[in-house]
């Protein structure tokens, strides 16, 4: 009786629709493991003076192509070589789709190291909370959806959070510089890149949500990773070519730069986030994604102070408080987008009503 009780309390607490079954909650809790261990693996990796000693587009690169084989690899053991070859040729325009999210996630992988680069662990996750608003507006643009008041609200208070810590941060640089200049002294050449980071987040999320949900509905989400990662091996491939460091990237210098467990440990790390990613967003949908990693915040504040000695200010503190309180408003009334939900029968494929209107 008592267990019941503090069930229902939970329930009254916390809506079931927020992880829908066992499965997605997993997702969601590795989806967070993997990047503030991402976080803190790039800042191991970084020296004294911020920069670091391996070609980050390099090391993107070959992130996008174990990300390839191990989608592969699994995608042709469930259906057999044959099979796989048939699913690839019958879902070609989903593949030529994937170039737009593919092109915009390795925009935001290599703009990752820039920006760490720039900030602390903490303060760059902060930032990049602005993207929890963007998200809300073009989810409900490309799903037709209308986001509720209460899940609006949570979204604000999000993006409050973020506020919080990014003036102070600005005040910080001001260096106790007239208030004319203090508010703004932290607009600068790298919170142009977090906005841009920003951008292809949002629009990348929301977009590989659509694909995965709608149009490829029906296609293995496997070969939808290796689609995406196609794509996304031949961008990070013209970033090389743009930038004039296709044939240094795979010198013997710089493949040596790379031969280090700290390196190898950030390129096995963005593989699983890349993968589980798609899970997450199959799962579950693109708002939640960005409420996972406004979460990521309060475990990378206290994991890089015990780490790095990274201090923790009451500014810091007062916007993990914000997000939580943000996060809890959400999570009693989540958005749910299900999509149009796929029942594989034999060779049959039979597509379910796709969820439309308001989200509860």
């Amino acid at each position: 009786m008592r267990g019941d009780g503090a069930k229902t309390i939970c329930c009254n607490l916390v809506s079931s629709d927020l992880f829908p079954t066992t499965w997605s909650f997993i997702v969601f809790i590795l989806y967070m493991a993997l990047f503030i261990n991402q976080g803190i693996l790039v800042t191991a990796s970084k020296n004294s003076d911020n920069s670091f000693n391996y070609d980050v587009t390099t090391v993107v690169l070959l992130t996008e192509c174990l990300k390839l084989l191990v989608s592969a690899a699994v995608f042709i053991k469930s259906y057999g070589a044959a099979n796989a070859f048939s699913e690839v040729r019958k879902n070609l325009n989903v593949f030529q789709l994937y170039f737009v999210p593919a092109f915009l996630y390795s925009l935001y992988n290599n703009l990752q190291f820039v920006n760490l680069a720039e900030y602390d662990p903490t303060t760059y996750y902060l930032l990049l909370q602005f993207r929890v608003v963007v998200t809300g507006v073009v989810f409900q643009i490309v799903f037709k959806k209308t986001l509720s008041w209460k899940q609006w609200c949570s979204l604000l208070l999000l993006t409050a959070g973020c506020v919080v810590k990014e003036v102070r941060f600005g005040a910080i640089e001001a260096g106790g510089s007239s208030a004319s200049g203090g508010f703004f002294s932290f607009i600068n050449f790298h919170l142009l890149l977090i906005m841009v980071q920003v951008f292809c987040s949002c629009f990348a999320g929301v977009y590989n949500e659509f694909l995965l949900k709608d149009i490829g509905a029906d296609v293995p989400i496997m070969l939808q990773n290796a689609f995406l990662y196609v794509h996304s091996i031949t961008c990070n491939g013209a970033i090389l070519l743009v930038r004039g460091q296709l044939v240094s990237a795979f010198s013997a210098a710089s493949l040596r730069s790379i031969v280090d467990v700290k390196v190898i440990c950030i390129v096995c790390n963005y593989a699983a986030i890349g993968i589980v990613t798609s899970l997450f967003l199959k799962s579950l949908n693109s708002i939640l994604k960005s409420f996972a990693s406004a979460l990521e915040l309060m475990f990378t504040a206290v994991l890089c102070w015990i780490i790095f000695g990274i201090s923790i200010d009451v500014f810091t503190v007062v916007a993990i408080a914000i997000v939580s309180i943000a996060t809890f408003v959400y999570s009693q009334n989540p958005v749910v987008n299900k999509g149009k939900l796929v029942i594989r029968r034999s060779d049959e494929v039979v597509p379910t009503e796709q969820t439309t209107g308001l989200v509860r």
